[in-house]
């Protein structure tokens, strides 16, 4: 079980995000991610493994660890943006370093995940056709697209969902933590569409610090600090339920610890590889059962 769980540097407070906070080193979050077993990891934002394919490909078998893919946030709903040159250039580090799977959000065009957009039927039409067109270019590749419904983006509501399950033929990134806060169910969700469901990002939340930045009480980045996101299995997202629906409906995809984390110190730092050790154990017992 052990090869399809990876994990991802924003567990470690890497993230696109500018002024975020400190962004550690790329040796030691490797190097840390093999000290927990971890045999497989997505790629992380852009700058954090090389931009030449051959390039990245090379760093991540130096540290033993194996490609995944990677979260691309990318403006998919603009008539006069093309988003494919981008999303291409991408998949070329995906067949250079044989990583499975793209996980696409679809961004506001705004820094951050603060924003909100409310889309016209016409943005909507563009959204589905890029959809559809990444999903086309990543499969001519032999790569897996997917849409990851996130917080701050123009599908984050199980509505919005719902509309993308209708509208195109890609296939979903099931974020339980991401899900959640949108107001969404992941056990209905996994029950109603385990088709389209290709992809996981496991993460635990505390709703009573969730429910602080959907009321707008502080931003997204504070929620993240004040700990929105906690160590798999001590928040309130039902995780563990949530992958026995995923093994029940016949999920084979990745497990990839996938948390949002704020480092600031190494105190932050040192708190991080905690909660990613007390997470990959959370999973490989919640798999193995």
């Amino acid at each position: 079980m052990n090869a399809r769980i990876a994990s991802a540097p924003i567990s470690w407070g890497v993230i696109e995000v500018p002024d975020w906070g400190v962004q550690l080193d790329r040796d030691r979050v490797l190097s840390e991610m093999v000290s927990l077993g971890i045999t497989a990891t997505e790629f992380g934002p852009e700058g954090f493994l090389p931009d030449a394919p051959a390039d990245r490909a090379s760093v991540l078998a130096d540290a033993g660890l194996s490609a995944v893919g990677g979260f691309v946030p990318a403006v998919l709903h603009r008539a006069d943006q093309d988003p494919l040159p981008a999303i291409e250039r991408e998949l070329e580090a995906y067949v250079a370093a044989g990583a499975s799977t793209l996980v696409l959000s679809a961004v506001t065009g705004e820094a951050g995940y603060d924003g909100a957009a409310e889309l016209s039927d016409a943005e909507w039409a563009t959204l589905f056709a890029n959809l559809d067109r990444a999903q086309a270019a990543a499969a001519a590749v032999g790569v897996v697209a997917t849409l990851h419904p996130h917080l701050g983006t123009v599908v984050e509501s199980p509505d919005a969902v719902a509309r993308v399950v209708a509208g195109s033929t890609i296939g979903l990134c099931l974020d339980t933590g991401h899900y959640t806060l949108g107001g969404g169910d992941p056990i209905d969700l996994v029950t109603k569409h385990a088709d389209r469901i290709v992809h996981a990002h496991l993460k635990d939340v505390s709703v009573a610090v969730s429910d602080r930045v959907k009321a707008g009480e502080i931003d997204y980045r504070e929620g993240v600090r004040q700990g929105m996101y906690q160590a798999l299995g001590k928040g309130d997202a039902r995780v563990g339920e949530i992958v026995e629906a995923l093994i029940a409906a016949g999920y084979n995809g990745w497990y990839v610890l996938e948390q949002d984390t704020v480092v600031e110190n190494e105190a932050d730092a040192a708190r991080a590889l905690e909660n990613a050790r007390l997470s990959v154990e959370f999973i490989r017992q919640a798999v193995a059962s």
